[in-house]
């Protein structure tokens, strides 16, 4: 029986089945359940009835030990344990309010099959070498390396002519210091026998052992836990990890156990194969000459994307990591495991803190870690893999460098938002935990393998409705209006207490419906922004206003507030207002398409080129989003570019019932004023027309409009005469062209239903037809 099995499944469950074999509940996922969590996506069973972990108020106070900025480390491959030695800055965007409760809620995150790339982009796997072959054949430390693991100076230095001591104390606080390696190979502790050195770490060296009690070839890691002199000190130390056995997840090293010798604790641990992130982000920089050469984005997204689900269950647990960085996440294969448990601690723990500057997150030396400060390493981690990432200990200690300094953030705005988010240097403007990180960086996946790849491969939301209007225009091809009405609807916050209800609530008129909510009590957040939105359907824009301005001060981290005051202030026709609104929507949720597509709708008049660039993001990630292809259509023939309003037309699939307004739109752009059709051009909306299923009249208006312009350019010598070309089944003749026009015009006779029209279509037929002679 797993672990997992045995303790009832991971907590936040009610019910969910977690024995071998059981389907994962998580769609599209098609995994199956093996040791309590899906060999899939790497998640627990769905739960019945997702319950919050709790979190806690961050501890006041506690020490916090800093890993200082060495040198890089001996050469050798990171394994499992193996603590940083290459730091990066804090990033952070700063943002204002009073402090709240952070709430972490359970999402259902959606990859599809295969952990790394979430089924959408390809990894290559990572060889393992035979353990022994790693072991470093002269363990020793560089002098870069050597720093005091209390102050982070220098020590162990060469003096003159005098070679830097391996062993001493700190001359600037004191504490002892040891670059030589406590074990050598064949030493024996306790059942474990030591086979060599794998790499020097911030708390000593990690060595490569048998565990003979178990095979030959059973490897295992030995990692120093504790360097003192007091043994109850040691012994209390390696009691309080005890919980760190416990810990069971498929992307975290395993545990073992915990031995003592010669007065010093090691944490045993699962021989991890493979490479480090840093080691691997080292390597394509000595191939690259020695300069910078960081991974493709989506291949550092896929890394990142596999490991989340550890913080999930770390913090389900009660636990945080503390110190994540590239370091500490081990490539093995086709998957990824969170190394280095040695910073790991209880929410609720008041003790030191190990950190690594330039991951850090800046409340942490006040008020000691927390899941926030968990997220902002992630968030950190994710800049130092995509980033040539100067100035990141210095100048952008706690914040992102500026887009424009770097072309993956200049390219992928989504991307950029969301590592603003995750390192915000308020902690309560952070992701609210893992699962929503997780959430929103499979989303800006799916965006950028669609923008970069021309792979559109789109997930229904959890946060808001389908497109609502299939053009968003009206039939004169004006944006519809009120605008706010053909927009994607935001759905109600399932942590509100009047979630669930908000959700069920029946499709009523909105006079009937603000009867209903204001007699609902006691109000909840949800009930005040939906009674909003009712107010605002029934043109009770101040009634809305002042209920949006009460929720705002109640909870300034609640997005949905800006959502609703984004709709109101398009409805009153601000603009800039509705602009600003949803430009913070799109900050707090980056992944989410409606934020775009609303955007690129507000500032389609006052911003065309950022709203054409917004309305192709969306288009090109979900072709469903049809009124997104119609709004980039309208923003580039504005602009004269007709055959860019063509191509954003050609985007809707042919299963939508905007193919056909879509299909129609090419051909009246391609013939319409402005337009200087080729003899190619000629044909192809002609072709366009036969394979249309339109009214007769409607195609009888397109024929003719098509014949016309073919007239005009016959006539006019632009367009050179000929058999090859058949336009509205004429050959491409003046006098061919002639009789197709006569016939449409006295089709167009016999669809009206007026007289004066009718006789009008009669003369036009008349007057178009050839001349003949008798």
């Amino acid at each position: 029986m797993s672990t997992s099995q045995a303790h009832g499944g991971p907590a936040g469950t009610s019910g969910a089945p977690t024995g071998d074999g059981a389907p994962c509940k998580r769609p599209p996922c098609d995994g199956a359940i093996e040791d309590g969590y899906c060999d899939v996506c790497g998640f627990p069973p769905a739960p019945d009835r997702p319950n919050p972990p709790v979190q806690g108020p961050p501890v006041q106070g506690p020490p916090v030990l800093r890993v200082p900025e060495p040198s890089p480390p001996v050469q050798g491959p990171p394994t499992a344990g193996i603590p940083s030695a290459e730091q990066s800055g804090a990033s952070g965007a700063p943002s204002s309010g009073p402090a709240r409760q952070r709430r972490s809620r359970p999402s259902t995150p959606t990859p599809s099959r295969g952990q790394l790339g979430a089924g959408l982009v390809t990894v290559a796997d990572v060889p393992i070498a035979d353990p022994p072959t790693m072991v470093l054949a002269d363990p020793e430390v560089p002098e870069g390396s050597r720093r005091c693991a209390g102050c982070g100076e220098p020590v162990g230095q060469t003096r003159g002519d005098i070679p830097g001591r391996l062993e001493g104390f700190c001359p600037t606080c004191g504490q002892p210091f040891s670059f030589v390696p406590k074990l050598k190979p064949h030493d024996l502790v306790g059942q474990y026998e030591i086979v060599g050195c794998l790499a020097f770490g911030g708390q000593g060296w990690v060595y490569l052992a048998r565990d003979r009690k178990v095979a030959e070839n059973f490897w295992v890691v030995l990692k120093g836990l504790l360097n003192t002199h007091d043994p109850q000190a040691m012994a209390a130390a390696i009691a309080e990890r005890q919980y760190l056995a416990a810990v069971d997840h498929p992307n975290i090293v395993k545990i073992f156990s915990f031995t003592e010798w010669q007065g010093t604790g090691y944490i045993v641990m699962e021989y991890i194969g493979g490479m480090s992130l840093l080691k691997l982000l080292k390597q394509r920089r000595d191939a690259a000459g020695g300069q910078p050469d960081p991974l493709p984005v989506t291949q550092a997204i896929a890394y990142i994307l596999a490991i989340l689900p550890a913080f999930s269950y770390l913090h389900r647990q009660r636990l945080l990591y503390c110190d994540f960085k590239p370091d500490n996440v081990m490539l093995s294969g086709d998957s990824l495991k969170l190394i280095d448990l040695g910073a790991v601690r209880r929410i609720d723990d008041s003790g030191p803190s190990y950190v690594t500057l330039g991951y850090q997150a800046p409340e942490v030396a006040d008020l000691g870690p927390s899941v926030a400060s968990d997220l902002f390493t992630i968030g950190r981690s994710l800049a130092a893999l995509i980033l040539n990432f100067r100035g990141n200990t210095t100048t952008y200690a706690i914040t992102m460098p500026p887009q424009h300094e770097h072309e993956v953030l200049a390219r992928h705005d989504s991307l950029y938002r969301f590592l603003l988010r995750a390192t915000a240097t308020d902690p309560n403007a952070r992701f609210a935990g893992a699962d929503e990180m997780f959430d929103e960086l499979l989303k800006i996946l799916r965006e950028i393998v669609a923008v970069d790849d021309g792979r559109a491969n789109p997930a229904p939301s959890r946060l808001f409705s389908p497109d609502a209007h299939l053009t968003g225009e009206n039939p004169d091809g004006g944006v519809a209006g009120p605008p706010w009405l053909v927009l994607p609807i935001c759905g109600p916050d399932p942590d509100d207490p009047a979630g669930a209800t908000m959700a069920a609530l029946p499709d009523m008129a909105p006079e009937a419906l603000t009867g209903l909510l204001s007699a609902m009590g006691p109000p909840t957040t949800q009930t005040r922004l939906r009674l909003a939105r009712a107010w605002l359907e029934t043109g009770r824009g101040d009634r809305a206003e002042a209920l949006l301005t009460a929720v705002a001060q109640e909870d300034p981290y609640q997005w949905r507030t800006d959502w609703y005051r984004g709709l109101l202030a398009l409805a009153a026709g601000r603009s800039d207002a509705a602009r600003d609104c949803f430009d913070r929507v799109y900050g707090a949720v980056p992944g989410e398409l409606a934020p775009k597509l609303v955007l690129a709708l507000a500032t389609e008049t006052i911003d065309p080129t950022r709203s054409a660039r917004m309305f192709d993001v969306v288009s090109r990630t979900d072709p469903s989003f049809t009124s997104a292809a119609f709004g980039l259509a309208r923003v580039r023939a504005r602009a004269g570019d007709l055959p860019g309003a063509i191509e954003a037309w050609a985007r809707v699939p042919r299963t939508s019932a905007a193919y056909l307004p879509a299909q129609v739109r090419i051909i009246q752009t391609m013939v319409g004023p402005g337009a200087q059709p080729g003899r190619a051009d000629l044909a192809r909306a002609s072709g366009l027309l036969d394979a249309l299923h339109v009214d007769p009249s409607a195609r009888a208006e397109l024929a003719l409009a098509i014949l016309d312009r073919a007239l005009a350019g016959l006539t006019a010598g632009t367009l050179q005469p000929g058999d090859d070309v058949v336009v509205v089944g004429r050959s491409l003749h003046v006098r061919d062209v002639r009789f197709g026009m006569e016939q449409v015009y006295r089709d167009l006779a016999r669809l009206t239903v007026t007289r004066s029209r009718r006789i009008d279509m009669i003369d036009a037929a008349n007057r178009v037809r050839p001349r003949t002679l008798m």
